[in-house]
């Protein structure tokens, strides 16, 4: 047998030792040819170029600090070194880290996070809630000690003092800080908030990346409570902008978007007052002539103004009552009177009073002084009628 001969196993074995000595921490660039997301978490792949390929694994604790999935012919990098299992003879790529070929890790996770919440439906307008127009409970989430949420109660305390503010201190920066502030939604949409704000200030991509996490998009999608996404400056445009119901470009920009300011409220309010008193005086004004109206109605047609009338006019009929009797009384007293003397006149015994007698012409009493000579008259009296001629007629005076 030769010195040079071997066994299978100690030729893997040397083989092993061999590849894995000389390709540590190296880095291939690649398109990849198939991926599979196990399970169990890892992660196997296959990365090629026009000649040739290789097979890679990653193992769940590496996959799980990835910011993005690969996809077959993505092109990347990967980092790792070379293994061999030697019961089979086969070697492998033993990958620790995976980046995309001419563009940043973050980058990419965020158009790959992005196009797959678009997809889910994640950023419909139809789904967004609407913010309240008056706030009276709202939930901060955000650090406790931040120049964000220091900023956001300024504005509250200048725009809208009477604001019930809710402060769920949160971790916002490193690997923990999306779980977190999932955590912190979810609690805080139990509260019977108006509105829940989630903010942090302005930073790096890697800063403002819980952001970008889907279990914070998540977190958002899930919740009744209508949520403002106020993470950053500007020009920073994150996963939960997109997903919130109202983007905020800053934190205190957020508080001006959403509260009303006291101010502007006591001049509108003073405006309406002034309107409203304008209204109610003329109403009062109108309803107050045609209470007089439907008073003086009221009075007219009352039972007691009615006997009052009745009384008056019974005065009246009584007065003028008497007047009228009055009147008759004197008239028949004038006639009484009148008939009285006509009595006296025409009694036989005054008539036929001894050695007088009426001096008649014509049917009508004459004095002697009115007889004319030559002419006849009548001398009568109770029992004896004479014609006589007047022959002769003396005055005395």
């Amino acid at each position: 047998m030769s010195e040079n001969m071997m066994s299978v196993s100690s030729l893997n074995t040397k083989i092993k030792s061999l590849l894995e000595a000389t390709f540590m921490h190296t880095m291939v660039e690649g398109e990849v040819a198939s991926a599979t997301y196990h399970t169990s978490g890892h992660l196997y792949f296959s990365i090629k170029d026009k000649d040739s390929s290789i097979k890679c694994v990653m193992w769940r604790s590496a996959v799980t600090k990835m910011k993005f999935r690969i996809e077959k012919g993505m092109h990347i990098i990967v980092e790792g070194s070379v293994s061999v299992y030697t019961p089979r003879g086969e070697y492998q790529f033993q990958t620790v880290r995976i980046e995309p070929y001419g563009q940043g890790t973050l980058a990419l996770a965020y158009e790959q996070l992005k196009e797959r919440l678009k997809a889910k439906g994640y950023f419909e307008n139809e789904r967004k809630k609407a913010i309240p127009k008056y706030i009276s409970k709202i939930a901060l989430v955000a650090a406790k000690d931040s120049a964000a949420l220091h900023d956001m109660l300024k504005i509250i305390e200048k725009r809208w003092p009477m604001l019930e503010v809710f402060i769920m201190d949160t971790l916002v920066q490193g690997e923990q800080a999306s779980k977190q502030i999932a955590r912190s939604l979810a609690y805080a949409d139990t509260l019977g908030m108006d509105v829940i704000v989630v903010g942090r200030g302005g930073g790096s991509a890697e800063d403002l990346w819980a952001f970008n996490e889907e279990v914070v998009a998540d977190a958002i999608f899930a919740m009744k409570t209508p949520v403002v996404s106020a993470v950053g400056h500007e020009v920073d445009v994150l996963i939960s902008d997109f997903v919130s119901d109202l983007r905020a470009p800053t934190p205190s920009a957020a508080m001006e978007m959403i509260l009303p300011d006291m101010r502007e409220i006591h001049y509108a309010l003073d405006e309406i007052y002034e309107q409203f008193s304008y209204v109610i005086s003329q109403l009062l004004g109108q309803l107050q002539s045609s209470l007089r109206h439907m008073e003086a109605l009221l009075l007219r047609s009352a039972p007691t103004i009615k006997l009052v009338e009745l009384e008056e006019s019974f005065k009246r009929l009584k007065e003028e009552g008497q007047r009228v009797i009055q009147f008759i009384f004197k008239q028949r007293q004038e006639q009484c009177l009148n008939l009285h003397k006509t009595l006296i006149l025409y009694d036989p015994k005054i008539r036929c009073k001894e050695g007088w007698a009426e001096v008649l012409m014509q049917g009508k009493r004459v004095s002697l002084d009115a007889l004319e000579c030559n002419k006849i008259f009548v001398l009568e009296d109770a029992d004896t009628k004479i014609e006589a001629l007047c022959k002769k007629k003396t005055h005395y005076s």
